[in-house]
């Protein structure tokens, strides 16, 4: 019996990326997908690889940042309309916009197994709750705790965000949620390399002031004050976010000869073979995919003991943990791996290990799939 499964994304771009695989498993196991996305170019890569697997593509008016409720209030009644449409079995939304819209839409037009992926918290939920932030999380909390309800089963990537859901009372007690181990990482897609000669510490994020890019300029800037043949490159964007760096500050730190600036990679292999340690000091994560990257590459990571981020390293081991927001410590951790350069292979090795036992995406969709009864 074919099932028809929609999967809602807000970024086209996510599609292959973080859930090509999982698109795949759906495929092997009999579904019939279909993808509802804002803005895909139908001649982009994603487009091409969504049509050689009879995916089917819809058009959908959500826009990925920003209230509009004018707006957001159509996307919904869109979707509903969708839903009826191809009579969906199985729906799924990830991001904040589609998880809410999605999981409302899925509820008023009767679809059977609703769920939700939690992939992170947001721009909301970081930071000071002051001002627009403190708007924005009172409202979208409040989005959370009625739309979540309705659905079967959520997916956290990691424990602390679903115990924040659950302290907050964002999940209704009767609802159940598991955690699985981010959107996982293709191990034989992401191999290991050898380390480069030279150390260079690599930094892959939208360039937000949440992901830590700030502590990472003002580290690496320490860091060559001692060592100025060290390389600190950074691979990511401007983003539309309120939270976004400024473009001047993204030029101060290219002219000051700080980072070393690849702008958006579509493949960003070739920059974690060419890195030797990987560093993402962000505030808070769902699983932070780029740092599974590096680790199924055999690299050694810095990152923070925060939501997310801590569950990929083992401090001492695949690398370090340092806190939030706290440039002097980062600049002492990457010293540790310049010092000690025999620690960059061992820990690298250790990466590997722990993504091949951890966070293969095949393991990763299969426990998505059997907690959806899919299996």
């Amino acid at each position: 019996m074919n099932r028809t499964f929609l999967l809602i994304a807000s970024f086209p771009d996510s599609l292959i990326k973080f859930r090509g695989p999982l698109i795949e498993s759906l495929l092997a196991v009999g579904c019939k997908v279909h993808v509802a996305v804002p803005g895909l170019d139908p001649y982009s890569d994603v487009a091409i690889w969504l049509k050689a697997r009879d995916v089917q593509v819809h058009d959908i008016a959500l826009q990925r940042t920003g209230m509009n409720p004018a707006k957001d209030l159509s996307v919904l009644f869109a979707l509903r309309k969708l839903m009826r449409q191809l009579r969906a079995d199985y729906v799924l939304g990830y991001t904040i916009k589609p998880v809410i819209y999605g999981s409302l839409a899925a509820w008023i037009a009767g679809v059977t197994n609703r769920f939700a992926l939690i992939t992170g918290l947001g721009y909301a939920f970081t930071g000071e709750a002051t001002g627009l932030r403190n708007v924005l999380r009172r409202l979208i909390q409040q989005l959370y705790r009625f739309s979540l309800s309705r659905n079967q089963l959520v997916f956290f990537q990691n424990p602390d965000d679903e115990a924040l859901f659950r302290e907050l009372s964002l999940l209704d007690p009767a609802i159940p949620s598991c955690v699985v181990n981010g959107s996982g990482v293709d191990v034989a897609e992401y191999t290991t390399t050898p380390l480069p000669e030279k150390p260079s510490f690599l930094l892959i994020a939208r360039l937000l002031g949440d992901k830590g890019v700030r502590e990472y300029a003002q580290a690496a800037a320490l860091v060559k004050r001692r060592f100025p043949e060290v390389t600190f490159r950074m691979v990511g964007w401007i983003d539309d976010n309120p939270d976004a760096i400024s473009q001047a500050e993204l030029d101060g730190w290219i002219g000051a000869g700080t980072i070393e600036f690849l702008g958006k990679l579509s493949d960003v292999r070739p920059a974690i073979r060419d890195s030797s340690v990987y560093v993402l000091p962000s505030y808070r994560e769902g699983t932070p995919r780029t740092v599974l990257e590096a680790m199924a590459m055999g690299r050694a990571v810095i990152t923070t003991d925060a939501p997310g981020c801590r569950e990929t390293v083992v401090d001492g081991c695949n690398g370090f943990l340092v806190p939030v927001q706290d440039a002097a410590t980062l600049a002492a951790s990457m010293v540790k791996f310049i010092d000690s350069p025999d620690l960059v292979a061992a820990m690298g090795a250790r990466s590997r290990q722990i993504a091949e036992e951890k966070y293969d995406v095949h393991m990763v969709n299969a426990v998505m799939l059997r907690e959806m009864r899919l299996k």
